[in-house]
Order: C-alpha cells, then structure tokens, then sequence
C-alpha cells in the first residue's frame, strides 16, 4: 500500500474536522430514543371491581365502594426514577359494533375531590350514544373502542392510585407516555 500524501492527508483531516464538528453540535439538540420495550412491561396493577365482588384494597381502602350499576377501575402505578418525565394517558369509552360512520359517546367526565383526603377520583355517571354521521357504508361492520370526550392525561405519580367509577359496560384503557425532549424558549 503506497503512503498518502501530504494533500490527501490534510483532506482526510478536514473531512474528519468538519463531521467531528458536526456530530457535537448534532449531539448537543439530539434526544435519545425511547425504550418503547421498557414502557410496554411496565407491571401496572389494575383492579375491577362492582359491589358484588368489591373487597377494599390497603391503597385505595379510603375512597368509597362502587354503587350499584357502577364499576371500580384502581390503577396501582410501579415507582420510577424520574416520575416527573412520565405522563399517563387514560381514555373511557365502550367497545362496539360500528359501520363506517362516526360515532361519539356523551357523558361527563366528573374529578371528585375525597374529603378529608386531598386525594382526586374520576366519575362518569352516565354514558350515552352521542352523534354519529349519516353515510352510506358499504364495508362490513367491525368492533371499535369509542372514547368518551378525549383521552385524559395525567400526571404520573405513584404513591397513590388512580381511581376510576364507571357505568357497568363502560371500560377504561391506559398507556405510560414518556417525555425525551427538553424544553425549548419561543421566540425570545
């Protein structure tokens, strides 16, 4: 192999320079990529309950038992570093069949505040077919989840559960979000 040259080796260096150069300043904005993985086996405990089957558990033993007609969802979430970077998101809805169509659920969405406490439970009391479009469908009918209103997010804090009261057929759906940016001035 013939020695390189005193060009080719000043080239070598400025293309070395100049990619060195860019990956720091690259390397100062990037985030690193979220373990997806790790937030999917994130072991969070969840508890249904009606009043036949109701039991008070030690965490969520304060806040009142389910009412006839009503569901208790405890979501009991696992302590993590940094619980600040975590968000957990939350939808309330109702599997059905639907067409083609829009279809929306009505209801309210109540937070409840447990005296005494401090601590904050959600209730919807009644939940009812809202709107839905008027097209013509020719495809067949499939199962969906229809959220009532819009997902929920929370703030992700471990020491006490998340509460939930629902009308019986009415389900509860969670996912674990988790911020990798960090914040940015506008404008200034």
């Amino acid at each position: 192999m013939k020695p390189l040259s005193v060009t080719d080796t000043i080239k070598i260096a400025m293309t070395v320079t100049v990619i060195f150069a860019s990956v720091i300043s690259f390397g100062t904005r990037a985030t690193s990529p979220v373990d997806n993985n790790y937030l999917n086996t994130l072991k969070i405990n969840s508890t249904v309950m009606d009043v036949s089957q109701y039991k008070p558990q030690e965490a969520s033993k304060m806040y009142p038992a389910p009412t006839e007609g009503m569901v208790q969802h405890v979501l009991t979430l696992p302590a993590l570093n940094d619980e600040q970077d975590y968000m957990l998101e939350v939808q309330i809805g109702q599997n059905k069949i639907v067409d083609c169509n829009k279809t929306k659920l009505i209801g309210e969405i109540d937070k409840i505040s447990l005296a005494g406490w401090g601590y904050v439970y959600y209730q919807v009391d009644k939940v009812m077919q809202g709107p839905t479009t008027k097209m013509m469908c020719t495809n067949a009918k499939s199962a969906e989840f229809i959220v009532l209103n819009e997902a929920m997010t929370l703030r992700y804090d471990s020491r006490q559960p998340k509460v939930f009261y629902l009308p019986e057929g009415t389900e509860l759906r969670y996912r674990v979000w988790k911020t990798v940016s960090e914040f940015e001035f506008s404008g200034q």
